[in-house]
């Protein structure tokens, strides 16, 4: 089992998921993220750019999860719960 951790933008996000009825979505996705972030499905994205080290799984076809792993801590890292790559 991994530890989740959350930016403080990610924490934001997670208000905006709440208010638009998404936050069953993201809480289904956190779950399999704590057990195993490299999880074969949902597929995920490895990141590349800005983000590179990071990776992204989808809560719907605009917004995503997107997060760091941490593996020597076993520390997932939440970056952004919402938009596309903001």
């Amino acid at each position: 089992m991994y530890k989740i951790l959350f930016t403080k933008q990610a924490q934001k996000d997670a208000r905006k998921l709440s208010s638009s009825n998404l936050k069953k979505n993201a809480e289904g996705l956190l779950n399999i993220i704590k057990t195993n972030p490299f999880c074969d499905y949902p597929p995920y994205e490895k990141l590349i750019g800005d983000l590179t080290g990071a990776f992204s799984r989808r809560i719907t076809i605009q917004h995503r999860i997107v997060y760091q792993v941490l593996e020597e801590e076993k520390i997932v890292k939440v970056i952004r719960m919402w938009m596309h790559y903001d």
